[in-house]
C-alpha cells in the first residue's frame, strides 16, 4: 500500500474513523445529476426489485423499462415500476434508443449474453456481481467492457460504500501498519430455494442450487467480500483451500449450505472465510488485523481497535467509542471535529442509505457526469475468478492454485 505522510494524514482526517458512519450531508450527494438518465432493469428477481426501489429514491433518473423472461417476476417488477414498459426479451429493451443505461440483475450464468448485447447496443451497463459463473465468461465480459467507450460498472458494493472508502485510508496508514491476518464471514438463515409451479420453472428459478451453474457460497457471497481484501491490499490470493457440507437443508440439494475457506496471499497473510445458509449469528463482516490496530467492517458500520502499544496519532480525541466485550472500538466519524463542537458526535453513526444505493448512485454519476467507475469489469473479473476457484476448492476438498494469468 502507498505510504501516507503522518502529519498530512492527521490534518486531513482529524475526527474521521475507521469504523465510520457518514451523515447524509457527508455521504454521496443526493443532488441532481448533471444530466437526466433513462434506464432499464433486466431481471426482476429479488435483486432487480431492490434496484428498482433504489432508483425510485434518486433524482433525475427515469426507469423507462423492465424485463424478465419469467412472467411472475415481470409482474412483480411491474407492480413496483408502473410507468415502465415491460419486456420478456432484453433485446427488445436494448433496441430502444431512448434508454441510456441498463442494470443487469439476471442469474449469474446469464450475465455474459446480456452484457455483450448491451455493450453492442451502445448502452451504459451496471452488472450485478459476481460477474459470471465461469472463468471464460468473466474474461469475455471484461474484454467486451474494455473495448467499449461506455460506462461499465459491476456491483461489488464495498468500493462505492463511504464507510469502506474512509476505512481504506486508515488501512493505508500507520494507524494499522503491517497486516497480520484477515477474516470474513457471512451468515444468514435462508434456503436459497424458490417455490415453483412445475419442475422446469423450479430448475430455472433455483439456479444457485444447480451444480452445473452455481459458484456456491464462495462465488455468490464470498467474492463480494474477497473483493474488499483485494481492494485494500492491492493483491490477490495465490491459492485457496476449502471444505463444505450440508448442515441443515437436507432437501436433495448437492450444493453445500455451509463452507470454510483459507486463502493465502503473496505476503504470507491468510484470509479465513466462512459462510452458511443455516444460521444467522454474526451477519456479514470483514476483519483486518494489523500491527497497530484492527479494522472491522460490517457494511453500514465500521470500527477500529487500537493495540495497547500503538502510538497516538492525534485524531483519537474526537472519536466516538463503543464497547465490544473486553475491547473498545473507535467508531470514527467523518466530520467528527465539527460534530463534536456541536455536541452531535453520535449522530454521525451509521450509513443513511443501503450499500446498494451507493452503488446505483455512483453508476449514475459516472453515466451523467463522467465520474470514475467504482468497480470496473476488470477488477470484478478478478474477484469473480477468485470466487470460482474457491468454489472448486470446496467441491473438491483440495487446495486450488490461482493462476495469476487468469487475473490479468
Amino acid at each position: 500500500m502507498p505510504d501516507i505522510d503522518r502529519r498530512s494524514f492527521i490534518a486531513q482526517s482529524a475526527g474521521l474513523a475507521a469504523g465510520v458512519s457518514i451523515l447524509p450531508s457527508l455521504s454521496s450527494a443526493m443532488g441532481s445529476f448533471a444530466a437526466a438518465v433513462r434506464v432499464g432493469v433486466i431481471g426482476c428477481g429479488r435483486q432487480g426489485r431492490s434496484i428498482i426501489a433504489e432508483l425510485a429514491s434518486l433524482p433525475d433518473v427515469t426507469l423507462a423499462a423492465i424485463c424478465d423472461s419469467e412472467p411472475g417476476r415481470l409482474s412483480a417488477g411491474e407492480r413496483r415500476a408502473r410507468e415502465a414498459k415491460t419486456h420478456a426479451d432484453h433485446r427488445q429493451m436494448l433496441d430502444d434508443p431512448a434508454i441510456d443505461a441498463v442494470f443487469i440483475a439476471t442469474p449469474t450464468h446469464l450475465h455474459r449474453a446480456v452484457a455483450e448485447d448491451a455493450i453492442a447496443a451502445g448502452k451504459h451497463v451496471y452488472c450485478e456481481a459476481p460477474l459470471a459463473h465461469t472463468v471464460e465468461d468473466s474474461k469475455a465480459i471484461a474484454a467486451a467492457a474494455r473495448g467499449s467507450d461506455r460506462v461499465f460498472q459491476v456491483g461489488y458494493l464495498a468500493r462505492a460504500n463511504p464507510v469502506y472508502q474512509l476505512a481504506r485510508t486508515f488501512f493505508a496508514s500507520d494507524a494499522v501498519r503491517t497486516l497480520v491476518s484477515m477474516q470474513a464471514s457471512r451468515a444468514r438463515k435462508t434456503t436459497w430455494r424458490s417455490p415453483a409451479r412445475d419442475p422446469e420453472t423450479e430448475r430455472r428459478l433455483n439456479w444457485r442450487l444447480d451444480p452445473e451453474l452455481t459458484t456456491g457460497l464462495s462465488g455468490e457471497w464470498g467474492s463480494h467480500q474477497f473483493d474488499v481484501f483485494h481492494w485494500y491490499t492491492g493483491t490477490y490470493p495465490e491459492r485457496v483451500s476449502g471444505l463444505g457440507s450440508i448442515r441443515v437443508h437436507e432437501d436433495g440439494r448437492k450444493v453445500d449450505d455451509t463452507i470454510a475457506l483459507s486463502l493465502q496471499f503473496p505476503s504470507g497473510a491468510v484470509l479465513g472465510y466462512d459462510a452458511t445458509l443455516a444460521n444467522s449469528y454474526g451477519g456479514t463482516s470483514e476483519l483486518f488485523r494489523g500491527e497497530n490496530a484492527s479494522i472491522k467492517l460490517a457494511w453500514s458500520h465500521g470500527w477500529m481497535f487500537k493495540e495497547a502499544d500503538a502510538p497516538t496519532q492525534g485524531w483519537e480525541v474526537y472519536a466516538n467509542r463503543q464497547q465490544f466485550h473486553n475491547d473498545e472500538g473507535i467508531t470514527l466519524i467523518a466530520g467528527a471535529t465539527k460534530l463534536a463542537e456541536q455536541g452531535k458526535l453520535k449522530e454521525g453513526v451509521g450509513l443513511p442509505h443501503t450499500p446498494l444505493w451507493y452503488g446505483v448512485e455512483s453508476f449514475l454519476k459516472s453515466v451523467a457526469e463522467g465520474a470514475d467507475v467504482a468497480c470496473t469489469a476488470a477488477e470484478a473479473a478478478r474477484s469473480t475468478i477468485v470466487g470460482i476457484r474457491a468454489h472448486e476448492a470446496v467441491t473438491t476438498g483440495t487446495t486450488v492454485e490461482i493462476d495469476p494469468a487468469d487475473l490479468g
